[in-house]
């Protein structure tokens, strides 16, 4: 196995999430198969339980995986299928250790962090990029590794010194590091300065890993005395020496690599040259230009609860990117926080209140994510109602989806108590109820998470025409509350129809309304297998119907065109 370690340094949110994905990209394309580990020195066990507020999304996988964020970047740019295991925590290292301790596996030994904490991660590391990611048989070539944080961290220095080991055992041909680090320029100088990486360097060859290629974050393009120093100081190549300068759109960034013969660096630098192939980026340079040129926009009202950090609703984001560059359209999202919609914010902050409803009146469709927690419900209710009584297409996810059927119960069958008993335990009308196999005591890994089938219980549905499945779909789910199966009857005979339900048909996983332009909502979360050049089905759905091109679209796909 070949390895591609990329580390960052002098502060965090430079992109290596953005960088490893994209070396992964350049390496497929030069016809290598590529895996991919991230590692989050965290001590929690999984980011299941993270705020999204701190953290950004949490990326769900096929087996039920709550894993970073980045993950979904791996999976969107390789189109890969991670799993659970690709993703190294602090914590995961830890549990595994002790439970071993406790078992007696180290024989009365001592357990230290070296080497039994550093023998764990070196084995996890192993062991997982062995496992293909690909849909082949057999082990992947190269496996792309991330590691968290920024180099120096008190809590990533174990899984430094594990790499440190990692790099030493399996060879230099099969080893190489790409340090992304920050080049400012100082406002009253306005010079390149080359200083935070020196030190970024030093602290990382003193931790015993030196590194091949330098990947340099700038607003501009670098200068050639600026690589020049880089080169001296740091000791890499100036050919080595990567600019990851601003670009219009991220998927500019395989190309920039590419451009700069970061693949030939990195090739040499693990003796691949003689097996792989001159990169062919065709389709990703044709998305990233076209994407560019694009003029007409569609305006997508975003209601939801953590508008505050768009990274927590980072899939769905590039869900609806990639919805809206196949009708040949800029997304421009108008973030509204669903609180703002309700009637306290009227008395409170009449500003907010009065501007969050001109946007939402201003837009060409309305979708309603997915979330935790009363904050907010009632401006989602809000909401759903407008987009529903004046023929606003919708898209309601998870939350979204139990909001749509709250706010019918309410408004058309006059139930105005109605809710979730997620919001309301003593409510007289429990529409959405907890999951039966839930549990009340525990928040990490007691969702309803992963891969899960769901039937169609009609061909005729706008649903799964869009999919182009007539039987059923596998999406990923997460989520604690269920709509309840003893009110579906009363709903559906008031218009609200159940289209989509689990193997026992019980679990509700898809609603329309007929005769609304796009009015659905789906249990699961469709945006974790949205990829560029193969959008979500819900998510096209929506933007077709904003431009009222959805039943041209149809019909031209059931006349196989």
């Amino acid at each position: 196995m070949k390895y591609v370690l990329v580390t960052g340094g002098v502060v965090s949110g430079l992109g290596k999430g953005v960088t490893a994905s994209s070396i992964g990209v350049v390496l497929k394309a030069c016809g290598l198969r590529v895996t991919s580990i991230k590692i989050d020195p965290y001590l929690n066990t999984d980011a299941g339980t993270m705020s999204p507020f701190e953290h950004g999304e949490v990326f769900v996988l096929d087996d039920g995986g709550e894993v970073d964020l980045d993950l979904g970047n791996y999976e969107r740019f390789l189109d890969a299928t991670l799993t659970k295991e690709n993703n190294i925590t602090t914590g995961k290292i830890y549990q595994s250790v002790l439970e071993k301790e406790r078992r007696g596996d180290y024989l009365g030994k001592t357990v230290q962090v070296v080497p039994h904490i550093t023998d764990a991660i070196k084995d996890w590391i192993e062991s997982v990029a062995l496992i293909p990611v690909d849909g082949k048989e057999g082990p992947a070539d190269v496996c792309v590794i991330e590691l968290g944080g920024t180099v120096g961290d008190i809590e990533s220095m174990p899984f430094i010194e594990a790499l440190r080991q990692l790099s030493f055992s399996v060879g230099q041909d099969n080893f190489c590091l790409v340090h992304v680090s920050l080049i400012p320029v100082l406002g009253v100088v306005g010079e390149q300065k080359t200083k935070p990486t020196q030190h970024s360097v030093r602290e990382l060859r003193a931790l015993g890993l030196t590194p091949h290629l330098l990947a340099c974050r700038s607003a501009q393009p670098l200068l050639d005395n600026t690589k020049e120093k880089l080169s001296q100081f740091c000791h890499v190549a100036a050919a080595n020496i990567l600019n990851i300068h601003d670009v219009p759109n991220i998927w500019h960034i395989p190309l920039l690599l590419r451009n700069q013969n970061a693949h030939h660096s990195i090739l040499k630098q693990l003796d691949l040259l003689s097996i792989a192939t001159p990169p062919d980026l065709e389709a990703w340079t044709r998305r990233a230009e076209t994407f560019d040129n694009l003029t007409d926009s569609v305006r997508i009202a975003m209601v939801g609860k953590y508008v505050g950090l768009t990274d927590s609703y980072l899939s769905v984001v590039k869900a609806l990117l990639h919805a809206c560059i196949e009708c040949s359209l800029q997304p421009s999202i108008d973030w509204i926080a669903a609180s703002d919609l309700e009637d306290d914010t009227a008395q409170s902050t009449p500003e907010a209140h009065a501007a969050a409803w001109k946007t939402l009146r201003n837009a060409e469709c309305i979708l309603v994510p997915g979330g935790f927690g009363d904050r907010g419900v009632h401006g989602m209710i809000l909401a759903a109602k407008y987009a529903r009584e004046n023929n606003v297409p919708y898209l309601g996810i998870c939350l979204g989806m139990q909001i749509s059927v709250i706010e019918y119960a309410r408004s058309v069958l006059g139930l105005e108590r109605a809710n979730s008993t997620e919001f309301d335990e003593q409510t007289p009308n429990p529409v959405v109820i907890f999951l039966p196999e839930g549990s009340r005591t525990h928040m990490g890994s007691t969702m309803r998470r992963g891969s899960r089938r769901t039937l169609f219980q009609t061909p005729d549905c706008v649903t799964s025409k869009l999919y182009c499945n007539p039987q059923y779909v596998d999406e990923r789910h997460r989520h604690r509350y269920e709509v309840n199966p003893d009110v579906i009857g009363v709903l559906e005979e008031a218009g609200l129809k159940f289209f989509g339900k689990d193997e026992t048909g019980k679990r509700m996983e898809v609603l329309e309304l007929p005769g609304h332009p796009f009015y659905v909502g789906v249990q699961f979360h469709p945006e974790f297998k949205s990829r560029p050049g193969k959008p979500s089905a819900p998510f096209l759905g929506l933007i077709l119907s904003a431009r009222g091109q959805l039943e041209a679209y149809l019909t031209r796909h059931q006349n196989g065109i």
